[in-house]
């Protein structure tokens, strides 16, 4: 949902929302924001009749001089010293009323006389009857929350039942409940085609043991490649992840005639994580796609998305790609190369049937609604079709990258100097120059308009008044993408005419041409667009502020980092004309669709 305030005191707030996240711009422009100390924000909960300030962190050195790990403060006295704010702990399908205060004076007198800016909005429910319902995991072990919470302790290492389970379903946020959901509501008679990467969540696997014991027809496609890799000791390890599926399916007791093993082009990865749900009449009715693993880590740790589509179409596209990898097509182990070339050719000519190759010249070639996107397919038109639609945004573009990013995104976005375009890159890694790499390094950012923030996380509690945070791998949820695993991409988001790219494919040539992968282009649907706007929005300024953090640290630069407020009208300055703040509040208040 959209909204925007009346114009207060030369003040306009826009605020978007998602389910649980709602990220405002105010509009200073036409302000007078001299001896400005920032705003005191105040929401009105209307299903719980609960009015109060929202909690901050940072705090005026005047007022608090030794702020601990722990502490917690309210805006009404430590202002938001930002005009792009976003409220993280919102829940869905509520409705809100908040006020911004804009405040004056010194930390310790106050200035309240200013008129609040009052702007109301709702959050989109969780699950819905709608087209579409987007679910985002948490995705931010590594935060100083985690560690309030849970004391940076494994899931498995809580002893106590119940704050074990909140851990669970704090870094879950309803992504498990979700998938369980799409599972469950199959009814004896109908069916499931499932095709997964990995395959090994015990919980959802012995759902689908269950749906089939109640008369659900099954059919699983796996990742079972029989091929082993060197481990960091240098020993062969089990084929993964087709060793962890199959003993995931025995110890679920899922009957193995419902089970497809995908072995063909051992050298690609099966790198779908999809369901389409039959009637009872074999028609299709709904997908379930995103970047979500059927693992513990894929649910619990690194970022991903689950996206259910009610979409008749959509389902029926999905359902004819399943048939295609159900008959284990491509090359196979003692093939001849000769057949191997052939067998694969083969492959993604039939895929290239289902959706034939998009070649973007401008926007007219992409079409409203959803258009499906399957792997493997020859050529690159896909790949560059996203690098246009990329590099073709009026105001913002924005992408998660877990293997970093292709260079036709970086050839495209270099001459970007003088763009209106803002484009910001979530990474798993920071992007550098790779050792032992031949290829000339290409550097992106702030002269090309582009903004990178990647996965990381405070390692020591020398930040003062922080604590040392944990990660994914610390917490044994991922060992490989312990960040950003999500792959998607968002093109003027806030436009009347966003478009959303997401599925399992990673935005390079293995995932076009290699892969058995799936991608939805949604144009024109500004729910959905608002949803992973919001999670986008959230997730980057997680990272972005711990990005820069270590950046600094490790190049032994002098911080600018802070716990506290200013309290001079510094903050300020960091928004005059010209800046990435300027400019990227002159992008977000061009929102549309109110």
């Amino acid at each position: 949902m959209r909204a925007k305030s009346k114009k207060t005191g030369g003040y306009t707030v826009y605020a978007v929302s998602g389910t649980n996240t709602i990220s405002f711009t105010i509009d200073f422009r036409d302000a007078n924001r001299k001896g400005l100390l920032g705003f005191a924000v105040e929401r009105i909960d209307h299903h719980r009749g609960e009015r109060k300030f929202i909690d901050g962190y940072k705090v005026f050195k005047k007022l608090v001089p030794k702020p601990t790990p722990d502490l917690t403060v309210s805006t009404y006295t430590h202002p938001v010293q930002s005009f792009v704010w976003d409220d993280f702990t919102g829940y869905p399908d509520r409705k809100y009323t908040y006020f911004f205060y804009p405040l004056k004076g010194k930390p310790d007198n106050l200035d309240r006389s200013a008129k609040p800016i009052e702007v109301d909005i709702s959050t989109e429910p969780l699950f819905s009857n709608k087209e579409h319902d987007i679910f985002f995991n948490r995705g931010i072990a590594s935060s100083q929350a985690y560690r309030r919470r849970f004391y940076n302790l494994r899931p498995d290492e809580i002893r106590n039942d119940k704050l074990r389970a909140q851990a669970m379903e704090w870094l879950s946020r309803s992504l498990d409940e979700a998938i369980l959901k799409f599972i469950n509501e199959a009814k004896k008679g109908e069916t499931i085609l499932g095709c997964f990467y990995e395959f090994r969540y015990m919980p959802i696997v012995e759902a689908f043991a269950q749906a089939a014991k109640r008369g659900v027809k099954l059919k699983i496609i796996i990742d079972a490649k029989n091929k082993t890799t060197k481990g960091t000791d240098g020993k062969r390890q089990p084929p993964f992840p087709r060793e962890e599926n199959v003993a995931a399916i025995k110890k679920a007791r899922l009957p193995m005639k419902n089970i497809i093993k995908r072995e063909a082009s051992t050298n690609n990865i099966q790198h779908n994580k999809f369901m389409v749900r039959l009637d009872k009449q074999g028609q299709p009715q709904a997908v379930w796609t995103g970047s979500t693993n059927i693992s513990m880590g894929g649910i619990h740790g690194q970022t991903n998305v689950g996206h259910w589509v009610r979409n008749r179409q959509v389902a029926r596209d999905f359902a004819d790609y399943w048939k295609i990898l159900s008959k284990d097509p491509g090359g196979k182990t003692g093939d001849d190369s000769k057949i191997v070339r052939q067998k694969n050719k083969d492959l993604r000519d039939a895929i290239e049937g289902l959706q034939p190759n998009i070649q973007f010249t401008s926007w007219a070639d992409i079409p409203d609604g959803i258009t499906t996107i399957f792997s493997p397919r020859s050529g690159s038109d896909i790949l560059e079709t996203y690098v246009k639609m990329f590099d073709n945004a009026t105001d913002i573009a924005c992408i998660t990258l877990a293997f970093g990013i292709n260079q036709l995104f970086k050839d495209s976005i270099i001459d970007n100097t003088s763009s209106g375009q803002l484009s910001f890159f979530l990474l798993e890694k920071e992007d550098k120059p790779r050792k032992g790499s031949k290829a000339p390094f290409v550097f992106i950012g702030a002269k090309q308009n582009a903004y990178k923030a990647w996965g990381s996380y405070l390692a020591s509690d020398k930040l003062h008044g922080w604590t040392r945070e944990t990660f994914t791998r610390g917490l044994k949820l991922n060992m490989h993408v312990a960040f950003i695993h999500s792959k998607f991409l968002l093109v003027d988001p806030l436009s009347a005419d966003p478009v959303v790219v997401t599925g399992s494919a990673n935005f390079s040539k293995a995932s076009t041409n290699s892969n058995d992968e799936n991608m939805m282009i949604i144009r024109g649907n500004q729910r959905v667009a608002d949803i992973y706007y919001t999670e986008f929005n959230r997730l980057f300024n997680h990272y972005y502020f711990r990005s820069v953090y270590n950046n600094v640290k490790k190049n032994k630069r002098s911080s600018t980092v802070s716990i506290f407020l200013d309290e001079s009208g510094k903050w300020l300055e960091k928004y005059k004309r010209g800046t990435f703040r300027y400019k990227k509040i002159e992008r977000l208040s061009k929102m549309k669709g109110f």
